[in-house]
């Protein structure tokens, strides 16, 4: 019998999965996803060599209609083909901490209390990490659970990183820039002091750009600074999220364009983004091949982002030694990444084309004063580490 870490992250209407062998390497045994939940569901899961082991799919409106349902389908899959595998603990992304959980934890009721307080401040997210906490307490009991968060790489910030200019009184009341992806920033992290160390002591910027998306500055292997604010809406452009956005927008559309709360929340977190601007689609893959006068412009929004954040990021390093792509589109498209680099060498960045265009670790010339480089996430494999170190504690 080989016991497992078992990693889960719930989404808005997903839920990954991924079971690590509890040892020094963390070998990866089985992964996969349930989507669609509450519409047309579907479900798989592939063994370590890719190979699909377990398949299921619901017509519209069948199957699991919610997430405690469809955590116990993928429960039941899992446990079909575990085989001799048993899960000593359950490790969940979880994307608010808030301010004082600075750092993973075991999850008991006062733990569970306090996550579910903070929903307000992540109503969109925080809900279905919780349904994932119970549904597996319920599926295991007796199980450990670990909470890791979002949040919490971005907790030792400089106080003026992290205010607005509101009266002092919100700030007591939890109304503060948090920011967001840091376990996928934690990874990266932690990938930099293992092949690069002398880069990893130094300034770096991350762009972990994907469906959704943000970059952070860190120094030394922490962060200093992060482009997503109080909620996982501010910042850059995403697939359907806003990014950035003057608050008067805000006032205007609720006073003179006949937008509530739930009308808002839909146009700045599903119907903006790049999906907005293009009037096309969400996915990039998708805007790279339509060649659209909207999608290029979009396009080329999205990457003016990332280079006027790439500017402020450095500001606040006080310089740079290094720029990493990450995530789906960081790491898979080399438009994108050449896009933000052109016309960088003020910066001290030299593309290399050819390396950027296979993809390779380095994508810098070696002149080029600021090292570029893509390194792929893996934030399951740091909610497992994390799991693993508790569990050992």
């Amino acid at each position: 019998m080989t016991d497992t870490v078992l990693v889960v992250n719930a989404g808005s209407s997903s839920i990954k999965v991924e079971l690590f062998a509890a040892d020094a390497a963390l070998t990866s045994l089985l992964s996969g996803q349930i989507e669609a939940i509450g519409l047309a569901p579907r479900l798989a899961l592939r063994d370590a060599a890719g190979t699909t082991v377990a398949e299921e799919a619901w017509g519209q409106g069948e199957g699991p209609r919610d997430h405690r349902a469809a955590l116990a389908a993928i429960g039941t899959a899992l446990a079909r083909v575990a085989g001799q595998h048993r899960i000593v603990a359950i490790g969940h992304r979880v994307v608010h901490g808030g301010a004082t959980l600075a750092a993973p934890v075991v999850i008991d009721p006062a733990i569970r209390a306090e996550l579910a307080a903070l929903a307000p401040l992540a109503p969109l997210h925080q809900p279905h990490n919780l349904a994932g906490i119970d549904a597996m307490a319920e599926l295991h009991p007796g199980v450990m659970q670990v909470a890791c968060f979002d949040t919490a790489f971005h907790r030792g910030h400089p106080w003026v990183a992290d205010t607005f200019a509101l009266p002092r009184a919100l700030w007591r009341r939890g109304i503060r820039r948090y920011g967001f992806h840091g376990l996928s920033y934690a990874y990266i992290a932690m990938r930099l002091a293992e092949v690069a160390p002398e880069i990893a002591r130094g300034r770096v910027v991350v762009a972990h750009l994907g469906n959704g998306a943000s970059m952070c500055a860190i120094r030394d292997g922490r962060s200093i600074d992060s482009t997503m604010g109080f909620t996982a809406l501010d910042g850059l452009p995403m697939g359907t999220r806003s990014g950035q956005l003057d608050p008067g927008v805000v006032l205007h559309l609720l006073t003179a364009e006949g937008y509530d709360a739930p009308a808002l929340t839909r146009l700045l977190y599903h119907e903006s983004g790049l999906k907005g601007l293009s009037g096309l689609s969400s996915d990039m893959r998708a805007l790279e091949r339509a060649g659209t006068a909207e999608a290029q412009e979009a396009i080329a929004y999205f990457v003016y982002r990332i280079r006027k954040e790439l500017g402020a990021l450095t500001a606040a390093l006080g310089g740079l030694d290094a720029l990493a792509f990450t995530a789906g589109i960081g790491e898979n498209s080399a438009a994108i990444r050449a896009a933000v680099c052109e016309g960088m060498g003020w910066l001290g960045i030299a593309l290399d084309a050819a390396a950027n265009a296979r993809g390779e670790t380095v994508l810098s010339t070696p002149a080029s004063r600021v090292r570029v480089l893509r390194i792929p996430t893996d934030e399951e494999r740091m909610i497992a580490l994390e799991t693993l170190r508790l569990l050992r504690a």
